[in-house]
Parts: C-alpha cells; structure tokens; sequence
C-alpha cells in the first residue's frame, strides 16, 4: 500500500493478483493512513470480507475460488484499490454494478479487462 506507486497516486502494488485457493497474502502499509478491506458486494457468495486496521500490517488466506475487491478505505476515494482472482474463477458480472466512487471505477474497469483475458 503506496502513497505513491508506478501507476500513480494511491495504489496498491501489485493492484492485481492471481493465487491458489488457500493462498495467503500480506498487506503491508508502507506508507502511513493505510488499510486493506474488502469492497461489498465484491466477494464471493458465502465469504465474510475482512477490514484491517489503519497502520496495521494483514495476512490473510484466500480459500474459496472467486475474486475479491480490496480498498484502502480512507482511500477508496482517490481510487485505491485492488483486484484478486483466486483460482479457476469467471468474473461475475454484478461486480460491474456495484456502486463505488468515481475514482475507483475506471482503475476498477482496467482491473476487470485484466482479469478477463
């Protein structure tokens, strides 16, 4: 979680991942005023999202195939986010309908064109 990154202002790096299920990942706040949470409405059916505390380092295991949307909550705004695709998954197309803040959409839209090819 960067301040400032390769993609610009605000960013997670990388902003996409490609895992097995039962991978775990790290998110690390190497820049003050950071979190990792998931977005609503952007897990798969039957997964509990998970929010980490601002500052604080998170390890956490991804288990059920899917994607998963991640922000920086105090910085969804300026379009922190980040996509994770966790085995043999299809995008589902609600995740194209969930409300978020104009920022976050267009890196939201690359993310997605990634994650499809």
């Amino acid at each position: 979680m960067l301040n400032r990154g390769e993609k610009g202002p605000m960013v997670f790096e990388p902003d996409f991942l490609e895992i097995t299920a039962g991978d775990r990942v790290r998110f690390v706040p190497t820049h003050k005023s950071h979190n990792a949470a998931t977005v609503e409405g952007m897990v798969p059916e039957g997964v509990e999202g998970f929010k980490s505390r601002i500052n604080d380092e998170l390890e956490t295991g991804f288990d059920k195939p899917g994607f998963y949307g991640i922000k920086c909550s105090p910085h969804y705004g300026m379009g922190m986010v980040m996509l994770i695709k966790v085995g043999d998954a299809t995008l589902p197309q609600s995740y194209r309908t969930v409300d978020m803040p104009a920022r976050a959409k267009p890196r939201f839209e690359e993310l997605f064109e990634r994650a499809e090819k």
